[in-house]
């Protein structure tokens, strides 16, 4: 993706990715905290809502460890909160010396994190917080201007396509138990209510799909769809519930003409970008994200102070979190090449069967 995209970045590797619960057992050379044998725990969430977790973060985390010589454990809760404590429970028992979550919700979240922090073992919340917590650190996107993008980017495509003013556009939230997505409407909303109150569009929806279930998303869609269907836009969280939303317009025969916003850059998502059925996505470099969480982690697993770009406030716990917040890029038919440029994504996933000639007027 060139130097546009990597200049604010000083971080570590990639490697393949592995089985849903593979964990690694490299020795490392030096001592951690209480000279303890530095070990890293990691609970990922689960593989449902999206594929990232584990065709992405797992992998990159990995590797960073790997080429660290750190040991560590990488598990994923596979969206059960008792399994996940169950995770956390033996991976501090089984001496973790740094530990690094994704939570499932802000209950399940706060407990692991206390168990963990009156274990003696440093913290860190991985792409969304938990609220009330006590993560020591944060190491996420700055998400807010995920949904800005996602906002302008809905606008654009609602003006290239001459929507006539008062136009109805809908809001497809994520989960209600998730920060990330209080802070992704956040963001979209910033660019498109100041539009619904000078009359631009109209917003006839505003719905969050809990636990980012994509099925679940697909019916409140459909349910918004029929109650009103003369919808022209809709912000829609991620690619997930994008793709569900897309599903409905296509059995409607209105996809292409109805733009939606995603995000995580998917092969999924991008196809639908290249296929004209999805108006943009947002790419989030998780390679980025996870080398900065794999660096901050090893340094607390060897006892080491963490080094952060700023904070987060948790307005639950009162508290500002030290934090890495990265950077978003928005995703549309002009750029997708982008993504496969910085190999998040590989051409001979992305343009598979009719996407071949799509890849190839986009210029991948």
């Amino acid at each position: 993706m060139g130097k546009r995209l990597w200049a604010a970045a000083a971080l570590c590797g990639a490697l393949v990715a592995t089985t849903a619960a593979g964990c690694g057992n490299s020795d490392s050379t030096s001592d951690g905290a209480a000279g303890k044998t530095p070990k890293i725990g990691v609970i990922l969430p689960d593989s449902k809502t999206s594929a990232r977790w584990e065709t992405a973060d797992r992998k990159y985390l990995k590797e960073a460890f790997e080429k660290a010589g750190v040991k560590y454990d990488i598990q994923n809760a596979q969206g059960d909160p008792a399994q996940f404590q169950t995770i956390a429970d033996a991976m501090i028992t089984n001496g973790a010396t740094a530990l690094m979550i994704v939570n499932l919700d802000a209950g399940s979240g706060k407990a692991v994190l206390k168990k963990a922090t009156d274990a003696g073992i440093p913290t860190i919340d991985y792409d969304r917080p938990t609220l009330g917590g006590s993560a020591k650190y944060y190491v996420s996107f700055d998400n807010v201007k995920v949904g800005k993008l996602q906002g302008e980017g809905l606008d654009k495509c609602l003006q290239a396509a001459k929507a006539p003013k008062g136009a109805e556009i809908v809001y497809l939230n994520g989960s209600p138990d998730d920060n990330n997505a209080t802070l992704f409407k956040q963001g979209y909303a910033s660019v498109l209510d100041p539009k619904v109150e000078d009359g631009t569009y109209k917003l006839v929806a505003d719905q969050a799909v809990p636990k980012w279930d994509n099925q679940t998303g697909g019916t409140i869609f459909e349910q918004m769809l029929t109650s009103h269907p003369q919808i022209a836009g809709a912000a829609i969280a991620n690619d997930g519930l994008a793709g569900a939303a897309i599903a409905i317009l296509k059995k409607n025969g209105l996809n292409g003409k109805v733009p939606v916003t995603g995000q995580d850059a998917t092969v999924e998502g991008l196809q639908a970008v290249l296929a004209g059925d999805q108006c943009m996505t947002v790419y989030k470099a998780v390679k980025k994200e996870a080398e900065a969480a794999a660096t901050l982690a090893i340094d607390l697993a060897n006892g080491k102070e963490g080094k952060t770009t700023g904070t987060l406030h948790d307005p639950v716990g009162n508290r500002d979190i030290p934090s890495i917040l990265l950077e978003p890029l928005s995703i549309t038919k002009e750029n997708v090449k982008d993504v496969v440029t910085d190999g998040y994504v590989t051409k001979d996933k992305l343009c598979t069967g009719r996407y071949a000639a799509m890849c190839a007027a986009a210029g991948i």
